[in-house]
């Protein structure tokens, strides 16, 4: 079932398991002599917002386009380089809380029956094992309802005895006792920055609490609770007073009424969505969303720990029960780390744990943020989408401040990364990324994308006046290039490409992906203005735009061109396929009604693959979300293997590399959760293609519950790789025709009512 356990304790940070709650969220290490909690919450950034608009962008913009257009590709880039780049050049990096550190007594000795497991149905973490006289049991759990971090122990045949305290590397002002049971940790993080309180609070049966100094002492505890929270200045005005209140709501409800509200609230999402795969004959693998997990020791491979199945599957190849594992652990970690009220999904979710991470573990948007809600929607996870729209707003008029000043047009922008201020402006000095003005307009595609799914009217209102301000920006922004309207300067991220005479160049005009985006911006910018009937000159003026655009066009390889000009790429295996934004997450191109354009794209990725391309995993889970857009099944699962073989952790999440070794990030696990789900169904606003990409090692299987553009519901069976049935439920009326192999059928689904259709 939806289980997956080590027999030791985690000896690194890729072996702990994740918890959180949208806010908060933490990696279990386990242990029986000493333990690490290491905790995260979402707010903790270092330092304030600060302005970094370069004041010579705006006066130094023509010349720069001069210079492109001209072929003056190294002068526009090194002109770029001085007057484009933010001032500083780096906005703020996300932080770890720290880590609460235990220590036990009398248990210097070895543990045996040793389990460490994450029940993906409940969203528990268990940790149990055996030490002379004592059987101990540990519960860790991050509740969204009662907003705090609960970890609870049970000695059967003994009692706990342990000393528990806050620890952070650097950047904290104070630790102590907050009062008789309760420690804490505080600090402001730098000028103008976000300030925390910390703590930890022991609740027992039996035993004896006190606070010494810095520790958490207790003693003689047939069972412990510890609840642990953090509050912020950057949600909260009393901070420190919303934290105590938090955790005497946990204490006066106690750990059962924590527990239960927890399982409760995380299964209501969880349990939305089931599958079961299997291959051949065998007994079907499943990790569903409800059910008793598998005892240990019987089923099949989930009867072994979790990191020698993943050597296991190295070696031999992953089941079908591993990937239906994999799916939902996508699933759970986009539960874990945003839900309504929380920041959205970062470079690592909300599990970080290095004072400098990769990339400052920000909001990487021109493609990492992005995918990291591609399975929101179809995966019945929409108010875990909420999030990243609350963010696009906090976005809104740093992203004017920007435009107007950067680029003197009217409007929003924001460029290829943003932090917790909504900073806009460019981000860092590398020329393949940096100067890119389309990170704000990708996000604004997932506005009409929510809006098809939820048919939320109110959210649609909300969301508009952002919308338009989108679209506006290009209004002012585009130029004519050879007839057409262009972005100018732009990149294709984060590629470079080699000029006729040997040159390498990034920036240029009008890259496929600025188009790609852009029509889907406006048209579903269009959309939304007939939705809520407004008609007016900025949507005439787009409508005229759209109809100006670069079409999406064939090289001399046979691949999609990724720039206006055909020029080979100075690395032709890159991990970014930006050219094909239209054939995933856009449906601009699909295999039946572009079909020219469906054969290109598939050589452009067979281009990029021969050349060492999806090398890193988020870029691998583009690859197989891709393939099975083109309908190729096998190959998806084969990328699909690369994956899990190449870019996975023990502890399943998704590594991307660094230096000489792998560091994590959550894009890879929450793309490759939407691929497994675009390989079984996908939908667009007119049709549902059912079983688009099944590769044969699924033989047979069911799913249940994915969502579909409109609303609906889908549930699905086929057995020896053909389609027996499904079925479509709804909340509202639903017209649309479900597509599979040849075949077609057009349904009408009204509310209340289910639709099946057999398909033998």
């Amino acid at each position: 079932m939806g289980m997956l356990w080590f027999d030791k304790p985690a000896e690194t940070w890729s072996q702990a398991l994740p918890i959180g709650n949208g806010r908060l969220g933490a990696m279990v290490f386990g242990g029986g002599k000493s333990e690490i909690l290491q905790l995260n919450q979402d707010s903790i950034w270092y330092g304030g917002h600060i302005d970094r608009i370069n004041p010579d962008a705006k006066s130094h913009l023509e010349e720069v386009r001069a210079l492109i257009l001209s072929g003056k590709i190294p002068e526009a880039e090194n002109m770029l380089r001085y007057t484009f780049s933010g001032t500083p050049r780096g906005e703020r990096p996300y932080q770890p809380l720290g880590n609460m550190e235990l220590t036990f007594h009398e248990t210097g000795v070895e543990l045996s029956d040793y389990r460490r497991e994450l029940d993906l149905e409940k969203g528990i973490v268990t940790e149990i094992y055996t030490v002379p006289e004592r059987k101990i049991r540990k519960e860790y759990l991050a509740s969204y309802p009662h907003g705090i971090i609960a970890v609870h122990m049970e000695a059967e045949g003994g009692t706990i005895s342990l000393d528990a305290l806050l620890r952070r590397a650097k950047f904290y002002d104070h630790t102590g006792k907050l009062d008789e049971r309760t420690i804490y940790m505080d600090a402001t993080l730098g000028d103008g920055g976000v300030s925390f309180l910390a703590a930890v609070r022991a609740q027992t049966v039996e035993g004896e609490v006190k606070v010494l100094g810095e520790h958490l002492l207790v003693r003689g505890a047939k069972e412990l609770t510890l609840y642990i929270g953090c509050e912020t200045s950057y949600y909260e005005k009393d901070w420190k007073r919303v934290l105590q209140d938090k955790l005497d709501r946990a204490c006066g409800d106690g750990y059962a009424c924590v527990k239960e509200k927890h399982e409760e609230d995380y299964g209501a999402l969880f349990g939305r969505v089931t599958l079961e795969l299997e291959e051949g004959a065998g007994e079907v693998a499943s990790a569903e969303g409800a059910g008793p997990a598998v005892e240990r020791g019987e089923g099949s491979s989930a009867s072994i720990p979790i990191d020698k199945r993943m050597e296991d599957g190295k070696e031999k190849g992953f089941d079908s029960e591993f990937a239906a594992l994999y799916f939902q652990y996508g699933r759970y970690l986009l539960i874990s780390s945003s839900r309504p009220g929380s920041l959205p999904a970062n470079l690592q979710g909300i599990w970080n744990e290095e004072m400098q991470p990769p990339w400052d573990s920000k909001f990487t948007i021109n493609i990492n943020t992005e995918m990291n809600y591609w399975p929101a929607e179809m995966c019945g996870l929409p108010e875990c989408h909420l999030p990243l729209f609350d963010h696009l707003l906090r976005m809104w008029e740093k992203g004017k401040e920007t435009a107007k000043r950067m680029y003197g047009c009217r409007g929003f922008v924001a460029h290829h990364n943003t932090d917790l201020w909504g900073d806009c402006a460019p981000q860092d000095i590398y020329i393949p990324a940096t100067y890119w003005v389309m990170g704000g307009a990708w996000l604004c595609t997932h506005i009409w994308l929510h809006y098809v799914y939820t048919k939320d009217r109110a959210f649609l209102e909300r969301m508009y006046p952002l919308l338009k301000d989108a679209v506006l920006f290009f209004h002012d922004y585009l130029i004519e290039v050879d007839g057409k309207l262009a972005t100018c300067p732009s990149v294709s991220p984060e590629n470079t490409y080699i000029l006729p005479d040997g040159v390498r160049g990034c920036v240029c005009a009008g890259s496929s992906m600025d188009n790609q985006i852009l029509r889907d911006l406006m048209e579903g910018y269009l959309k939304a203005s007939r939705v809520l009937e407004m008609q007016d000159e900025v949507t005439e003026k787009t409508c005229k735009i759209l109809q100006r655009l670069p079409g999406t066009k064939i090289g001399k390889y046979g691949q999609i061109m990724e720039w206006m000009e055909d020029y080979d790429e100075a690395q032709p295996g890159h991990r970014h396929i930006s050219q094909l934004y239209a054939l995933h997450p856009s449906h601009q191109i699909t295999v039946d009604k572009t079909p020219e354009l469906a054969e290109a794209a598939s050589k452009t990725l067979e281009r990029r693959l021969a050349h060492g391309g999806g090398h890193t995993g988020w870029s691998c889970a583009w690859i197989v979300n891709l393939y099975s857009r083109l309908g190729d099944g096998e190959k998806a699962y084969q990328n699909l293997q690369k994956l899990w073989s190449q870019s996975t952790f023990p502890n399943l999440m998704d590594t991307h590399p660094r230096g000489k070794g792998h560091t994590f990030q959550i894009d890879g696990n929450l793309g490759a959760a939407a691929a497994i789900a675009e390989m079984l169904v996908q939908s667009d606003e007119d049709r549902v293609l059912l079983l688009p990409a099944l590769p044969r090692q699924w033989a047979k299987g069911r799913l249940a519950g994915i969502v579909l553009c409109g609303g609906g519901r889908i549930d699905l069976e086929w057995e020896k790789g053909k389609l027996v049935s499904c079925r479509v439920r709804s909340d509202r009326t639903m017209e649309t025709t479900l597509v599979y192999g040849q075949e077609k059928r057009h349904i009408v689904v009204r509310p209340g009512e289910d639709v099946l259709v057999n398909w033998v």
